[in-house]
């Protein structure tokens, strides 16, 4: 998932210049891909035995699964409904959510980049 667009579609809510309904509905199919993504790469890490890659990523894993199992009840899938999204402390608390997991992404890439460039100068 595209965290920027992410914040955007929280901030277009936040400032009502966007309907809540089409928001939640064109961001609840992103959410089951971008976990099943993170979880991919996370069993490639570990059959490669990439063991502190595993260590810093269980913690996001876990709050995906717990996030995941305690959604609000809706008809498909997906985590935001668009009944609820516009309390003031669900948005604020998708847009930190938004916030925090574009920086881990982001300080992922530049971890995953750093052993690549180690791995190719080693050999």
């Amino acid at each position: 998932m595209c965290f920027k667009n992410l914040i955007i579609a929280f901030d277009e809510l936040k400032t009502d210049y966007k309907n809540p309904i089409d928001q939640c509905n064109s961001l609840n199919p992103l959410v089951l891909p971008e976990y099943i993504l993170h979880i991919f790469f996370n069993l490639m890490f570990l059959i490669s035995g990439e063991w502190v890659t595993i260590l810093i990523n269980v913690p996001l894993i876990a709050y995906h699964v717990q996030r995941y199992r305690n959604r609000p009840v809706m008809s498909g899938p997906g985590l935001y409904d668009p009944t609820t999204i516009m309390n003031a402390d669900q948005l604020a608390r998708a847009q930190r959510e938004g916030w925090i997991k574009l920086a881990f992404y982001l300080l992922s890439f530049f971890y995953y980049l750093y052993g690549m460039i180690h791995a190719l100068i080693a050999s």
